[in-house]
């Protein structure tokens, strides 16, 4: 009885603690959505009023002006999303298969140029061959210009990531692989149904920062790509916002004043429609994300 009355006091004395505790993360939550709403709000702002009072959060007059100007072609918007969500999924995947058997390869004590191998995959953290090179590979021997291909190759391995996998399969104990060779698995299986799903964590880790890096693309098509239906979503909205429409009215004869073409909120707008759905997917993407670190930091 006395136990329950000192838990029950020390409770009653923890409740302002936890008061102020949840104050403060809400307080921190609120500064960190500041920067999205802005960003929102600002994409709505009417354009003389940006330039006169600058970006803030609640508009005296709205305007949808920008997003008119960003959708005036949807069609170009679509495909570049297709592109976009195309060499994302494609690209990921890919690479995740290639960089985790890379990484159960370099882990394999009986392989006998793990080392050498592993040291050419370092040299090219230390060093890389260059701009013009790299284009004359992709262009001259291997004709990927114009090719949806330039974009999914360059990103589709990375050494860091390849020594991550090595690493944390490094964590693996070897008498899974010998037990499972005993049985007479083959090397791919136990690649496959052994070392795999134990390698959930670094799966997640490495496949976010590879959509990420393939979801933010514009470089590589600024280099390799000509055509308009082929460019992903961060180049095409790159040159929405360079291009100006004022030669149009020009030579349609007309006049227009250039302040009002909303060429700073067209900016907000952009980010909205370039992060919008990674903001909207990542809750999805983080629930099988903190699973997969449960499930592999549990030892069996």
């Amino acid at each position: 009885m006395s136990r329950a009355l000192k838990h029950s006091s020390l409770e009653q004395k923890n409740v302002p603690m936890r008061v102020v505790f949840y104050l403060l993360i809400g307080l921190f939550t609120l500064i960190c959505l500041m920067p999205f709403l802005l960003m929102i709000t600002s994409s709505f702002m009417d354009e003389h009023e940006i330039i006169t009072e600058g970006y803030k959060l609640i508009p005296k007059s709205w305007s949808t002006a920008a997003y008119s100007y960003l959708l005036a072609n949807p069609k170009k918007l679509v495909n570049a999303y297709k592109v976009t969500i195309l060499i994302t999924v494609v690209g990921t995947a890919v690479g995740l298969l290639l960089m985790s058997m890379t990484g159960y390869v370099l882990n394999r004590k009986d392989f006998k140029y793990r080392n050498a191998i592993a040291f050419f995959i370092y040299f090219t953290t230390l060093f890389s061959g260059g701009l013009v090179p790299k284009y004359l590979l992709y262009v001259k021997y291997l004709n990927l210009k114009d090719s949806i291909v330039s974009l999914i190759l360059p990103g589709m391995l990375s050494a860091w990531s390849i020594f991550l996998m090595r690493n944390f399969m490094k964590s693996i104990p070897d008498s899974l692989y010998e037990s499972a060779n005993i049985d007479g698995a083959g090397d791919f299986r136990i690649y496959w149904q052994i070392f795999m799903p134990l390698a959930v964590p670094s799966l997640a880790t490495v496949g976010l920062f590879t959509a990420l890096g393939y979801w933010n693309e514009w470089y590589n098509a600024m280099l390799f790509i000509t055509s308009s239906d082929k460019f992903p979503l961060q180049y095409y909205l790159q040159k929405v916002v360079n291009q100006t429409s004022v030669s149009k009215y020009i030579n349609q004869g007309l006049t227009i004043d250039t302040a009002s073409l909303p060429n700073q909120s067209i900016k907000m707008a952009v980010a909205v429609v370039a992060t919008g759905p990674v903001v909207l997917f990542y809750p999805f993407v983080q629930r099988y994300f903190v699973s997969g670190l449960t499930i592999g930091s549990v030892k069996g």
